[in-house]
This record gives C-alpha cells, sequence and structure tokens, in this order.
C-alpha cells in the first residue's frame, strides 16, 4: 500500500467522522455508505490529491438533500 493511499483513507476517515457528527439525525451506517458511494465515483481518478474534499462536497450534498 502506497503511502498516499495510507494518507487518502485518514482523510477519508476524518471525512466520515466529521459527517458522522454534523449530520447526527442520520445513522452513522447511512453516513459510511454515502461517503463510499462518492468515493466510488473516483476509483478510476489518476490524480487522487483532491479526492477527500470531493467525497466530502458530495457527500455533505446528499446528507443535506436526505434531510428535506
Amino acid at each position: 500500500m502506497l503511502v498516499t493511499e495510507i494518507s487518502e483513507q485518514m482523510l477519508l476517515r476524518d471525512v466520515e467522522r466529521r459527517l458522522t457528527t454534523k449530520y447526527a439525525h442520520v445513522a452513522p451506517e447511512q453516513v459510511s455508505s454515502v461517503v463510499q458511494a462518492a468515493r466510488a465515483r473516483f476509483d478510476e481518478s489518476p490524480i487522487r490529491d483532491f479526492v477527500p474534499l470531493l467525497v466530502e462536497r458530495r457527500a455533505r450534498t446528499e446528507l443535506a438533500n436526505a434531510g428535506q
């Protein structure tokens, strides 16, 4: 496993933690599922630097819309 992969995984865990706190009314399993689905959209992206940021934005949007 490359250092960049480990770093990306750590950043994504932080994203999931922040979103679980922000959207406390949503089950943690659902938050995790939303984050993983957003991450999967970028599986083929060769440039990984911004994946955690893009995943967080997509997941926030989906979770915010789920509460409406």
